[in-house]
């Protein structure tokens, strides 16, 4: 895989993240916890891996500017901002919840939980879109 790639590969990571996380979400809403607890580990798993290519990506390739002009750049840095500001916050509020989980703490892994899963959903979710608007041009 070469550097180009990185990006539309951390964008799927992304949507892979996020499908995980509303179907984990979907199954412990009717119970299933064993499917619930392997697609929020794979989760995390798949958010670690991009993670990583993230860094390696941009550590290599540096920065790339939003070349999109008038409101839609303004929509752009809004979504980029808030993204990123709430990504700093997901390694650490994943890694709570999940610890709570995995100590069989649920009464306070539900407590976080309803904090961290939307706040991961939106940055994975937005993560996808910044590629989109960046990379391919999307409503730019």
């Amino acid at each position: 895989m070469s550097i180009e790639n990185l990006p539309g590969f951390n964008a799927c990571l992304n949507s892979l993240s996020a499908i995980l996380l509303m179907t984990g979400y979907g199954f412990i809403r009717h119970g299933n916890k064993t499917a619930h607890r392997v697609c929020m580990g794979s989760a995390f798993l798949v958010s670690v891996v991009f993670l990583a290519s993230y860094l390696v990506h941009h550590a290599l390739a540096g920065i790339v500017h939003y070349q999109g002009q008038g409101p839609v750049r303004n929509l752009y840095f809004f979504i980029l901002i808030t993204h990123t500001i709430l990504a700093v916050l997901v390694p650490v509020l994943a890694i709570v919840t999940l610890r709570r989980a995995l100590k069989g703490d649920f009464e306070n892994h539900k407590k976080i939980a309803r904090v961290t899963f939307p706040i991961w959903l939106y940055v994975s979710i937005t993560g996808v879109l910044v590629y989109f608007m960046l990379y391919r041009g999307f409503l730019g």
